[in-house]
Order: structure tokens, then sequence, then C-alpha cells
């Protein structure tokens, strides 16, 4: 994994659709999309000027990870096409090498699937206001970071770029995208989430969170896309460091979160600049992450 710092990558030999959060998007032909994840950070929805260096390369195995050891239960967006076959351009190749992949072209849907399995987050600051997660009552005097009885499924809008997601109920969802969808959907984010729960744990990571999002081909088939259980899309805490009662230490961005909460900032565009020993630090815990969850028990 390059420890260079990519903030956007620059493909001429390819249509660029879209630069989200993180990720550069590129057209292959018509039935395919070159993803680029890029070292870019976001937080509170807003982009932030610094990268953090091998971030994206990161992610990229993250996911691919996680693709393989999911596929039993959904299949996903990945083409068998490689990085040679769309970029014949080697400087071009060189430049997102380990960090890209080609998948095969879908529609999305327009929801982020969230799963919790603790307290933690918006979710506790919902239940202390309201004794509810997203609309789901929870049991009486539970604690910050205590791990729910089962794991719950909150829904989001997916809210495009500087744009905040907006939780949603489940009934929304079905309005949505149909009610056979939105059970599949939920149904196949609580498995994927309990089962990578479970082997998290482990490897000594506790994942309290995380979303997915999917996508339909021209059959209809659901498959799971863009990122799964990477430090960006989930809450990774030290199964060491856990307790009741505080927000535990973090392998994913929320130690930039963390950070930036210390500032006088109000949480806009443009995002302040991170300082070198935050950078660090963040990619040091991305690695560390990815190394534990990919590495021997």
């Amino acid at each position: 994994m390059t420890e260079t710092a990519l903030y956007e990558s620059t493909i001429s030999s390819l249509p660029l659709v879209q630069r989200g959060k993180v990720r550069d998007i590129y057209a292959v032909g018509d039935d395919h999309l070159l993803i680029v994840t890029t070292d870019r950070i976001s937080a509170f929805d807003v982009i932030l000027p610094d990268p953090i260096p091998g971030k994206g390369a990161v992610l990229t195995a993250t996911s691919n990870f996680w693709f393989e050891r999911m596929a039993d239960v959904i299949d996903n967006h990945l083409s068998a096409l490689r990085l040679e076959d769309v970029l014949t351009n080697a400087s071009e190749r060189a430049q997102v090498e380990g960090r890209a992949i080609v998948v095969k072209k879908l529609q999305p849907l327009q929801i982020e699937a969230i799963v919790r399995g603790y307290l933690i987050g918006s979710g506790w600051k919902d239940y202390q206001r309201s004794g509810a997660v997203c609309g789901i009552t929870l049991a009486a005097g539970l604690r910050q970071a205590e791990q729910l009885p089962d794991a719950i499924y909150t829904p989001s809008t997916k809210a495009a770029v500087g744009d905040h997601d907006e939780n949603v109920d489940f009934a929304y969802t079905v309005s949505l995208i149909g009610e056979e969808i939105a059970n599949k959907v939920r149904d196949t984010s609580l498995e994927i989430y309990t089962r990578a729960a479970k082997y998290a744990r482990e490897k000594g990571i506790i994942i309290a969170d995380t979303k997915f999002e999917f996508g339909l081909d021209a059959d209809g088939e659901m498959l799971l896309i863009d990122e799964a259980l990477t430090p960006d899309s989930s809450r990774f805490w030290p199964e060491s460091e856990y307790q009741l009662g505080i927000s535990p230490p973090s392998f994913d961005k929320q130690f930039v979160r963390d950070y930036l909460e210390t500032l006088d900032w109000d949480k806009r565009a443009p995002g302040p600049n991170l300082p070198q020993d935050i950078i660090e630090k963040t990619a040091a815990k991305y690695r560390e992450a990815f190394d534990r969850i990919s590495g021997p028990a």
C-alpha cells in the first residue's frame, strides 16, 4: 500500500462521472465503472482539505476483503476486468494502483442501510432524548457504548455531497424501493453485520455500527456496492479498551471527528486543516484496523 497521498485522481483516458467525498468515478464503456478511492477524508459531511496518506489503499483492501468473505451472503459489484484492461496508460495506472477497482455499472438504491450494534454517536443522543433510536424503542437504563441485545436496522436517505443524510423509518424505504427489496436490504444488512461483528471480535475489534449500500443489475438482482465494513463506513473499537459509559477510542475516522470537536468550527465547508500529528495518527489507525482484520487470529 502506497504512502503517497492522492487527494484527487487525474485520469484523462476515461470520462469522469463524479467526484464524491472520497471516491472518483470514471466510466468504462456503458457497463462498467472505474472507482478510485482517494486519500480525501470527510467529517460531518464536509471534505477536509488535507488527505490521509495511504487511506484509499487501506479502504480498497478492506472492502475487497469483506466482499470476498461475504460472497456467500450476497454478490457484489466487482467485475472480472483488471485495472490494466481499462487503463493502458502506465502513468495513469501507477497513479491509482492499489486504490482502484473496476465494477459493474448498477442502479444504486437511494438509501443507506445502517446497522447499529452498540449505543453510540447519534444513536446515543437520540436515546438520551427519546428512549429510542430512529423510532425504535429500546429498554430503559442503557448506557453509552452499551451493546444492544440485537443489532438494529436504521436506514437513512443518501444525500448528495455536502448535504446531510436524514434518518428515515422502514416504511419510508418500502415506499421508495418496494417492500420486497426493502426487506432484502434490511435482512442482508443485518446478516452481514452480525457475521462480520463476530469475526472482527475474534480479531480484537468491536464493530459498533456500519452502513451498506446496494444496487440493482439489469435483471433486478440486488448486489452490495460502494464499500464494505471499512474504517470510513463503520465505527471500529479496540476490544481491549472498550468500557461502558464513554465513547471508546477508535480505529476509524472518529479519531478525526474527536479532534474537530475540540475546535471552534461550525461544521460547514470549508473544513479546517489537520495538524501533521493528527494526519499521521489517523493514517496509522486505518492501517492497524486493516492489519488486525485481515491478519491471522
